[in-house]
């Protein structure tokens, strides 16, 4: 009894440890297989990299400061939903000590001489002149374009000149620079549509520029995901308003958040029109239609290539992409025909 005793004990034993050397096999060849298909450079630092290379020369030195915010989280302002209760949500705003920059930027063209500046807020002052061609034109035959792309150097609304006009209808809050308070997730109000749209403050100043004014018909040709069409909407001065994008899936998205913020009797057909046409071959389609077209070209998006690996546009499956990105910029931008 006690020789079989020790058999099975042996026995035992013998199992226990050809148990543990498989899974010490296992766990090895696993962690071996995902080592050799990892990457050697992961996508975002590829980006950090690629943007050394390049943004040093242009900003110099500017740069360092550049890249510490692109390393920064994502800083967002809140578009108030003009279709709802503003006056409630502007004293839930100000209660939080959030600053409305739209209206400095409107009040500060309104300014003669130096002594509004005082008064104008850090984190716009930051920001540089307006390029002369994005300054309003003295007659609107001719269609205005304005091409937003987030790799460009940021123009500041609060130099505009005082012959460019910002629609009071427009009501942006950010809070003080230097602090760290986030909104909270919009709630949706008695109509049942979200108090406002988190958004990045610098996305609203391509819809400033834009100057659209009473009756005006604008295009927006590359809308998705929607919010410089929400702002547009906001300003209350676009007769037709045509959002378009060629993504089925970043189209369905723009339709949701249409839903969420613009009431039933503005999304109609005579005031909103929603397509999914090729924007390069616009001008094919219609010709001489529009007072305004708004065009914000598909980018690297800077901030998303250098903080996630998600969809990252440096990946080496996007190599091709990333590299049709200029030529498809321009076709956007001259496109075929009068558009």
């Amino acid at each position: 009894m006690a020789a079989l005793r020790r058999s099975s004990s042996r026995l035992k034993l013998l199992t226990e440890r050809l148990g543990e050397w498989r899974r010490l096999q296992r766990r090895n060849i696993y962690k071996k297989k995902w080592a050799s298909s990892r990457p050697r450079v992961p996508s975002t630092q590829l980006a950090l990299q690629n943007m050394d290379m390049n943004y040093s020369l242009q900003f110099g030195d500017l740069w360092p400061s550049i890249r510490l915010s692109l390393l920064c989280e994502q800083k967002y302002a809140a578009l108030l939903n003009g279709f709802g209760d503003v006056d409630k949500v502007i004293h839930e705003m100000e209660r939080q000590q959030a600053l409305d920059f739209v209206y400095e930027a409107r009040r500060k063209s309104e300014c003669q001489g130096p002594v509004c500046t005082s008064h104008a807020d850090p984190q716009l002052e930051a920001m540089q002149d307006l390029p002369p061609n994005l300054q309003t034109p003295e007659s609107y035959s001719e269609p205005s374009v304005f091409s937003s792309n987030t790799d460009q150097e940021l123009p500041s609304i609060l130099e505009m000149k005082q012959s460019l006009p910002i629609s009071p209808n427009l009501k942006c809050f950010t809070f003080p620079r230097g602090g760290i308070t986030r909104f909270k997730p919009a709630r949706a109000d008695g109509l049942r549509l979200l108090e406002y749209y988190l958004m990045d403050a610098a996305s609203l100043l391509p819809v400033l520029a834009l100057d659209v004014q009473p009756g005006h018909t604008v295009l927006d040709l590359c809308a998705a995901p929607g919010g410089k069409c929400l702002a547009l909407l906001q300003t209350e001065c676009c007769r037709q308003l045509a959002v378009n994008d060629i993504s089925s899936s970043r189209l369905s998205r723009l339709r949701k958040i249409l839903h969420s913020y613009v009431p039933k009797n503005v999304r109609t057909e005579d005031k909103l029109r929603i397509t999914a046409f090729d924007g390069r071959h616009w001008g094919e389609l219609e010709r001489n239609t529009f007072d305004r077209v708004l065009v914000d070209v598909p980018c690297t998006t800077d901030r998303h290539s250098v903080l996630e690996e998600d969809n990252n546009i440096f990946s080496r499956l996007r190599l091709r992409e990333r590299q049709r990105l200029p030529l498809l910029q321009t076709q956007l931008l001259v496109p075929r025909g009068d558009g």
